[in-house]
């Protein structure tokens, strides 16, 4: 199986021996990012910093004029990620002889939430989302489309992976986050996802819902919650709180919402891009989850897009509702974490990428091959010469 590690610029530049040591993992493609959230980043082998501090979320190349004079438009990066940073490391990795894949993280965007309040996800009870724009609104959409295809299409690029194309809720790695006092559990985390921002409440209109009931049935469904009782695992837990035909209401309205963004965004970047150019989504095979590898559906996904990248940090098992989908051609790439530091296992990679192989992942993603250690790497590179 093919195998791509994912990379910051700030790896790369600056580090003149970054490219072949990424090389000799022995991958054949890093995913460069290229458009990316607020984070700070260890660089364990740079020669000249430790420590990255992307203070907002931002473009890593210099953004173009179909920005000018809208509201809406991407942040340029400061000095993590000066002038065309993406640029310079995508050109030191080619050289080196691996792909380069753009990296393109959408709807996760504090600074985007902070300066521009209206655009985020408003929960049941007023509380706003600063890092979760809603997808439903028209000017967070066609901003979200036009990035979209800006930051994918970049020059020496043969692929893109969008993240965070679709909902996103209250998870978020957020500064000092507080908010794991209490277990929301899958139904929990629906409850607190679903938006009431003006945009949504007009699509829960449309759907026969009443926007100001539907939000006072959420409360009602999360008092429970908030007094520490545990909620039933999967869907069933969501309809057995909410009530079925809220839940399913709420559902079909925020399914059609994201599956058309999706189409949107996609066609968007095969519209900027050359013949061959792969676009794959960041995806969860269930369609009602929210964050960075948004909820879709397999059968819809992967006919829109060329194909997945699934997270399989807590088990291979979201490959199957994708290869089950038999699609001829189809990328479903498992993404594992190889950074010990961060809950990941290098250690039984291989024995993961079998798996994941059996399972039907035709692609592996490694999470990332500038943040682990040494030590990671020297197993990564093993668990890879023994494909």
């Amino acid at each position: 199986m093919k195998a791509s590690a994912f990379v910051y610029p700030w790896d790369v530049n600056g580090d003149p021996e970054a490219p072949a040591r990424i090389a000799a993992l022995g991958v054949e493609q890093v995913t460069l990012a290229a458009a990316y959230h607020s984070t700070r980043a260890l660089t364990p082998r740079h020669p000249r910093h430790r420590i990255v501090t992307a203070e907002h979320a931002a473009v890593l190349y210099p953004a173009d004029d179909r920005w000018n004079g809208r509201e809406l438009r991407p942040y340029a990066a400061g000095a993590w990620a000066p002038e065309d940073a993406f640029g310079e490391a995508a050109a030191a990795l080619t050289e080196a002889g691996l792909d380069v894949h753009t990296w393109v993280v959408l709807a996760h965007n504090s600074r985007l939430g902070a300066e521009h309040p209206d655009t985020s996800v408003v929960n049941a009870y007023g509380d706003r989302y600063p890092w979760a724009p809603c997808i439903a609104q028209p000017a967070t959409r066609a901003y979200l489309t036009d990035l979209a295809a800006e930051a994918a299409v970049r020059p020496g690029a043969r692929g893109t992976e969008l993240e965070s194309l679709g909902w996103y809720g209250l998870q978020h790695l957020h500064a000092h986050d507080k908010t794991g006092g209490v277990g929301l559990g899958d139904a929990g985390q629906y409850l607190m996802a679903l938006c009431f921002c003006p945009s949504c409440r007009e699509g829960y209109g449309r759907h026969g819902l009443d926007a100001d009931r539907l939000a006072a049935a959420v409360r009602t469904a999360l008092e429970p919650v908030w007094q520490g009782a545990p909620s039933d695992g999967a869907w069933a837990g969501i309809e057995k709180l909410l009530g079925e035909t809220l839940a399913n209401t709420t559902r079909a309205y925020r399914d059609e919402t994201a599956r058309t963004l999706q189409e949107q965004a996609v066609a968007a970047v095969r519209a900027a891009a050359t013949d061959g150019f792969q676009v794959l989504l960041h995806a969860d095979p269930v369609s009602y989850h929210v964050g960075a590898n948004p909820g879709v559906d397999p059968a819809h996904i992967l006919s829109v897009a060329d194909g997945v990248v699934v997270p399989c940090a807590g088990g291979t098992g979201t490959l199957t509702p994708f290869a089950r989908q038999e699609r001829e051609g189809a990328v479903i790439a498992a993404n594992f974490t190889v950074v010990s530091g961060m809950g990941g296992s290098p250690g039984t990679l291989a024995a993961d990428a079998a798996e994941a192989r059996r399972l039907g992942a035709t692609e592996l993603r490694l999470y990332h091959a500038g943040l682990a250690s040494d030590d990671d790497l020297d197993t990564v590179r093993s668990a890879l010469a023994g494909r």
